[in-house]
């Protein structure tokens, strides 16, 4: 798949050795002690799976305090393994910094992990052998491009074609693959409905609602139902509810949370 690359010093190193997801928009210096841990947790995760000897993996992040909502990791990306190159990397989706729109990317586990988290953890979830298998042949040929909807919102409703999050890429990338046919969106909302997927619910009271209508361009509100507006709980692809669904459509080979000491 045809994707941007993010060039940086953490890809360097391995070559050698309110909001959901996204990205944010604040100018801000990473501090040495932040590049340092990014780049330690970095070499953790990639330790782990080649540990586990793993080719594919789903990892999370904490870019965010989401804890007010019940959720701990803001953003998921695909880890796969290029053996050509001896190197990780991730494949994700990133909205573009004060815009509405998003692109896929491949990064680095270093860049991955350099993005002024909240808190220095991972989660690591490592699917079947089959379903690595799998993903990695979607991913060579293309599937993640054709599933990928440029408009984007970070509650993106999970069953409504008008935006995607960043979070709900990944669920749909893997649904449509385990649809079978051609990888469309519209397969992998039917695949999710058959599989009685579980969104994750926010609570957005209308005060906080005003503030995100007025002063962010990538949180959309129209793809809801009016009984979510009314109730101010709305559905939404969360990384929990991503790992959730992981559990019972495979048998993964684990799922470990990784920290530094």
């Amino acid at each position: 798949m045809k994707a941007r690359i993010l060039l940086g010093l953490a890809i360097a190193v391995f070559v050698a050795g309110t909001a959901l997801a996204g990205q944010s928009c604040e100018p801000r210096k990473s501090k040495p002690v932040e590049i340092r841990s990014g780049l330690a947790l970095a070499y953790k995760v990639q330790q782990h799976l080649d540990g586990q000897g793993a080719r594919v993996a789903v990892i999370g992040r904490v870019g965010r305090d989401l804890s007010e909502y019940g959720l701990r990791y803001s953003h998921i990306g695909l880890a796969l393994r290029d053996p050509s190159a001896g190197r990780w990397i991730v494949v994700h989706e990133l909205n573009h910094c004060g815009r509405a729109d998003s692109d896929l990317y491949d990064q680095g586990l270093g860049n991955f992990f350099l993005d002024d988290l909240f808190r220095f953890e991972a989660v690591v979830l490592v699917p079947s052998n089959e379903m690595q298998d799998r993903i990695a042949d979607a991913i060579d040929k293309g599937a993640g491009r054709q599933v990928h909807e440029p408009r984007y919102s970070l509650i993106a409703h999970p069953y409504s074609g008008k935006y995607q999050n960043s979070n709900q890429w990944l669920l749909e990338f893997t649904a449509a693959m385990l649809a079978g046919g051609a990888p469309t969106r519209a397969a992998a909302h039917a695949r999710l409905a058959q599989d009685n997927f579980h969104p994750s619910v926010l609570y957005l009271p209308p005060l906080k609602r005003l503030g995100a209508r007025l002063f962010s361009v990538s949180t959309q509100f129209d793809d809801h139902s009016s009984e979510e507006w009314s109730s101010s709980r709305y559905k939404v692809v969360s990384a929990e509810s991503v790992f959730a669904w992981f559990a019972r459509v495979d048998r993964p080979m684990g799922q470990s949370v990784l920290t530094l000491p």
